[in-house]
C-alpha cells in the first residue's frame, strides 16, 4: 500500500485530498495543529513546521496544502525519504509580482521563492516535484475571498462593488484541486513543472459575485457605486474593520482580467475543472477561519 504524507490535511484542500487518498487505497500520516481522530488507514500527527513531530523515514509522495514558504524552508532541510512531491502555491506568484501593494508584492515574492526553493531541493535528492498553482479557491467556506463578500453581504443585506468591475475570473472548487493533486502524483511528465490550476468557467468579476449572492436567503442586492463614491465606502469599512484585506490593489484588479490556461493541466493529467455553480453551502464560514 502506498503511503502519503500530507501536510496542511486539516485546511480546505487537505480534507478533499484526505478523502480523495482514501478512496485510492493510500494509507496517509496527516499533520495538524490540532488534534484530529484517527481512522483506518489515516494517522494524525499534531504539529506545525515550527515544532514537527517524528515523522515516518519514508513515504511514497509529500503533499503540501499549507503555506508554500513555510513547506519549502522544512523540505530544504528534512532528511525523510521521498521520491515524488506535491506542493500547492498561488498564482499570486504572478498577478501580484508587480502590485502597488508593498505587502503584496511580498506575498509574490515567497510564492515564487518557495517554489525555486522545493524544485531545487527535489533535484538534489533526485526527486520529482510538482507545483500546482490555483486561481481563486472556493466550496469549503474557508477562502478570504468568496467567503468574505458571502458573510459581508448577509451582514449588510448588499454588497457593493465599483461600476466596471469586469476583470475576468475563474474561480476553482477544492474538491477538483485535490483531484489535480491526485491525478498529477503518477505523472511522469509532471515532475520538474508548476502548472496554473483555474476553474472549469471564465467569468466576468461583477457576474461572479452576483452569483455568490444568488445562494444567500434573502439574496443581498448587488450595488454598483461611482468610484469616488466606492472610494468613500471602502474607507468607511477599513475604519471599522470589516474590509481588512481590501486595499487599492486588490480594488483595481476587480478591473483587470486574470485568466491562465488550463491545456497545460489537462494535456499532462487530465485535470477537468467545473464551471462555477456555487451554493450557500460552499460559503457558510467555519469557527475560526479568516472569514469570520
Amino acid at each position: 500500500m502506498r503511503h502519503a504524507l500530507v501536510f496542511g490535511a486539516s485546511g480546505q484542500i487537505g480534507r478533499p485530498l484526505l478523502a480523495g487518498l482514501s478512496r485510492a487505497e493510500w494509507r496517509v500520516t496527516a499533520l495538524s495543529r490540532d488534534p484530529q481522530p484517527d481512522r483506518p488507514g489515516l494517522a494524525w500527527l499534531r504539529g506545525d513546521f515550527g515544532r514537527m513531530p517524528a515523522l515516518p523515514a519514508q513515504v511514497d509522495a509529500i503533499f503540501s496544502c499549507g503555506p508554500l514558504d513555510a513547506f519549502a524552508r522544512w523540505y530544504a532541510t528534512s532528511d525523510l525519504a521521498c521520491g515524488r512531491v506535491v506542493a500547492f502555491g498561488s498564482t499570486s506568484a504572478d498577478t501580484k509580482l508587480g502590485s502597488a501593494d508593498a505587502h503584496e508584492r511580498d506575498v509574490a515574492r515567497r510564492l515564487r521563492d518557495g517554489e525555486a526553493a522545493v524544485f531545487d531541493a527535489a533535484r538534489q535528492r533526485h526527486a520529482g516535484a510538482t507545483i500546482l498553482r490555483p486561481t481563486l479557491v472556493y466550496g469549503a467556506g474557508r477562502d478570504a475571498t468568496l467567503t468574505r463578500i458571502a458573510v459581508l453581504a448577509r451582514r449588510w443585506g448588499r454588497f457593493p462593488l465599483p461600476r466596471n468591475a469586469g476583470g475576468l475570473r475563474q474561480p476553482v472548487h477544492v474538491v477538483d484541486l485535490a483531484q489535480a493533486a491526485l491525478d498529477c502524483v503518477a505523472t511522469e511528465v509532471a515532475r520538474g513543472r508548476a502548472y496554473a490550476l483555474p476553474g472549469g468557467e471564465t467569468l466576468p468579476y461583477r457576474e461572479m459575485v452576483a452569483r455568490v449572492l444568488a445562494t444567500l436567503q434573502p439574496a443581498p442586492r448587488l450595488v454598483e457605486l461611482p468610484s469616488p463614491l466606492f472610494t468613500t465606502a471602502l474607507f468607511v469599512a477599513q475604519l471599522t474593520g470589516s474590509a481588512t484585506g481590501l486595499g487599492e490593489a486588490a480594488v483595481r484588479r476587480m478591473r483587470s482580467d486574470l485568466v491562465f490556461d488550463v491545456a497545460p493541466a489537462a494535456r499532462d493529467f487530465g485535470y477537468a475543472p467545473r464551471a462555477f455553480r456555487p451554493t450557500a453551502e460552499m460559503f457558510e464560514p467555519r469557527a475560526g477561519d479568516a472569514a469570520d
